[in-house]
């Protein structure tokens, strides 16, 4: 029993401070502003964040996460301020989790608790405040008062300026720019095969009639085209010619395996049908000096852009994610996939898709 009241509350303490810290740290995997990035755009602007507030609060968020994970291995205002803080941290987070289970269901996304280092469902993220919300309780109420703890307020206001002064030093507000490098390889236009005029027949001499061969001009009639109207497909900005015929636009990010997959996917189709869609290519500005690597991969190079993480993330749409394909005839958005669970892209999908006319198609 003497064990257990020596060592059960620095093991609470050590247990919450872990989480905390835990949680900060991958909230920046793999690298600060990509995860703060693309946290912002996908848990905090379906929340009703703007950009403008987004871009701080995260910061702010996951400085204080990691002042917590600290000052609960310190011992100044540990029962009065830090324990609280946390405590009510906790009973926030888990009321907009219950929030979002109610009206999305808890059991598929992932819940940003722990960023793309250790996904976990709304559900489980719940589970784990709820038990850390009574280790924090059974520690309040049940272990004893330490005698030595302290009141430096100093140590607190320092501790939480320093770590949320590091978030934004080490994942900095950048400027809005949609787009960072533009570069296109454009695609050779097949040039028009000039028709050369026949030899006229030499008329043998001594003939007073000559035969003319009277030209005549014949109509084809032009068969009915069985295609949607042009309309804008709002890609224009990225690519001037996306909204003529048919084209397949993919969101890839250069260092994504699953996407250098369907990348290398898109390369075998087209080998395969000589009439296969012009494949263009927007590039999330992560990791874009691996673009070379990842063609090499795909074996075939594609137009493409490179813009900044938030505006691709937005580009790809609210709850989608890598690898985006979308299937465009005249600019409208005949099919599209995401991810790589049940949106995910189909190679058969986009082959069935392609040969039938758009009356066929079921909108």
């Amino acid at each position: 029993m003497e064990n257990i009241k020596k060592y059960l509350p620095w093991t609470i303490r050590i247990i919450i401070s872990f989480l905390f810290l835990i949680s900060a740290v991958a909230k920046l995997y793999p690298s600060p502003y990509f995860a703060i990035s693309t946290f912002e755009v996908k848990q905090l602007y379906p929340m009703g964040f703007s950009e403008d507030v987004a871009v701080f609060f995260s910061r702010i968020l996951i400085g204080i996460e990691l002042a917590l994970g600290i000052l609960l291995l310190q011992n100044n205002y540990l029962r009065r301020i830090i324990i609280p803080a946390t405590i009510l941290m906790l009973v926030v987070f888990t009321t907009h989790l219950t929030i979002d289970t109610i009206q999305n269901g808890g059991n598929s996304e992932n819940c940003g608790c722990f960023g793309s280092l250790l996904p976990m469902t709304p559900i489980e993220a719940i589970i784990k405040n709820v038990v850390a919300i009574i280790l924090l309780a059974v520690y309040l109420y049940v272990v004893p008062k330490i005698t030595n703890e302290k009141s430096n307020f100093w140590v607190l206001t320092t501790v939480t300026f320093a770590a949320i002064l590091t978030l934004f030093m080490i994942a900095p507000i950048q400027p809005k720019e949609a787009e960072v490098v533009s570069e296109e390889i454009e695609t050779p236009t097949p040039t028009v095969e000039t028709f050369q005029a026949q030899n006229a027949d030499t008329i043998p001499l001594g003939k007073k009639e000559t035969t003319v061969a009277e030209e005549v001009k014949t109509e084809t009639a032009k068969p009915a085209t069985d295609e949607p109207a042009q309309q804008k497909s709002g890609y224009s900005q990225y690519f001037s010619n996306i909204d003529k015929g048919k084209k397949i636009l993919a969101l890839f990010v250069p260092g994504c395996e699953h996407c250098r997959d369907v990348a290398k996917e898109l390369t075998e189709m087209k080998a395969k049908n000589k009439n296969f869609p012009e494949v263009q290519i927007v590039f999330m500005n992560e990791e874009a000096n691996l673009i070379p690597d990842f063609f090499k991969f795909a074996g075939a190079e594609y137009p493409y852009k490179v813009i900044e993480i938030i505006p691709f993330w937005k580009l790809l749409g609210t709850g989608k994610d890598t690898p985006g394909v979308i299937y465009l005839w005249n600019g409208n958005k005949i099919k599209e996939w995401d991810g790589i669970n049940e949106k995910k892209f189909v190679g058969s999908e986009l082959t069935t898709v392609l040969k039938k006319n758009y009356s066929e198609i079921k909108k």
